[in-house]
């Protein structure tokens, strides 16, 4: 059984009426026991999957899914969710839509809430993404913004805990970008009362008033957060080693000064050998070898990548079943 820091059946009803309807844009927007309650949701309804029971929570709902921005794993674990979950799942790149030429956010969300049970959005602004929410009635998930990528991080709690299993206490090192992956990750490490190491080149620290909050949730919870420019200094001691592509998508122009800049930041057998010997490694995918991982790492026997991808749909079922009415 899935070892949480608290029972989340004990509080099931409770929660259950609390997330309904909710928007889903960011970890910080949730309490701990949320959060909780949609990490046991996403292990049970796995467990369950796994033995061919898939419960038509959402049949007859429709989830919009509007793309700004390329995917793999996002569109098709959404997909294949609502597919199981009995409901139906529609693509819609942005630039097909009125909105991609003109049409107001205001306009586009009162126009889609006549539609559709839910609306998950990959963007590049979070703002817009907050905006599109504000005028929709049904609710909208974030599936990536230029801030936050809350869905990756409930995945990989998930495989943290499935390869972990109580989680509090433990280290957890990320190396790489202070991105909206790292963003969404630390919010839940926090949540789940983790000790955080962060390690960025000077100049691409994480956004600091989002670490101030997450260090405050991580403090009620008995975990910490620190930012260091070294590697080994995260590194030393993780239980769990991350890190994400040095170069995201629309940053493709920064790619020479990025791998510059990088350096020595590249989670490899001269890094790893800093942590414990039973360390888990993660990453969000895609993933370039011989850049921010070397293959040895990534695809040697600490790595659970493909588990933590796969984590995804369950995650993301947990989520739509918990909020869509």
């Amino acid at each position: 059984m899935i070892k949480l820091p608290l029972s989340a059946l004990n509080i099931e009803e409770k929660i259950e009426k609390s997330l309904k309807g909710r928007d889903f844009l960011t970890l910080l927007d949730f309490t701990t026991e949320e959060i909780t309650y949609l990490l046991h949701k996403a292990y049970v309804m796995k467990q369950e999957a796994t033995k061919g029971n898939l419960p038509p929570a959402l049949a007859g709902k429709t989830l919009g899914m509007i793309f700004e921005k390329h995917s793999t794993r996002t569109r098709i674990s959404f997909e294949v969710g609502m597919i199981q979950l009995g409901g139906h799942a529609m693509f819609m790149n942005a630039k097909d839509l009125q909105i991609g030429r003109g049409e107001s956010v205001y306009d586009t969300g009162h126009v889609l809430s006549e539609y559709l049970d839910g609306v998950m959005i990959r963007a590049n602004s979070h703002e817009m993404v907050k905006e599109l929410a504000k005028h929709t009635s049904v609710p909208v998930i974030n599936g990536l913004t230029d801030l936050f990528h809350p869905c990756q991080a409930m995945a990989d709690l998930l495989t943290m805990i499935e390869c972990k299993g109580a989680i509090a206490g433990l280290k957890l090192a990320y190396v790489g970008d202070g991105n909206n992956v790292a963003h969404s990750l630390i919010i839940g490490a926090a949540h789940m009362g983790m000790h955080v190491a962060v390690a960025t080149p000077a100049g691409y620290e994480c956004n600091g008033e989002i670490v101030v909050k997450a260090k405050e949730l991580a403090s009620h919870n008995g975990g910490s957060i620190v930012e260091t420019n070294d590697p080994i200094e995260a590194v030393i001691d993780a239980d769990i080693v991350y890190t994400d592509v040095w170069t995201s998508m629309g940053q493709e122009d920064e790619t020479e000064k990025r791998l510059q800049d990088f350096a020595g930041f590249q989670i490899n057998d001269e890094l790893i050998v800093h942590a414990k010997s039973d360390f888990v490694f993660l990453h969000c995918l895609p993933a370039h070898r011989e850049e921010e991982v070397s293959a040895s790492v990534i695809d040697g026997p600490n790595s659970f990548v493909f588990q933590q991808a796969g984590n995804r749909l369950h995650a993301q079922k947990a989520i739509l079943a918990a909020v869509i009415e």
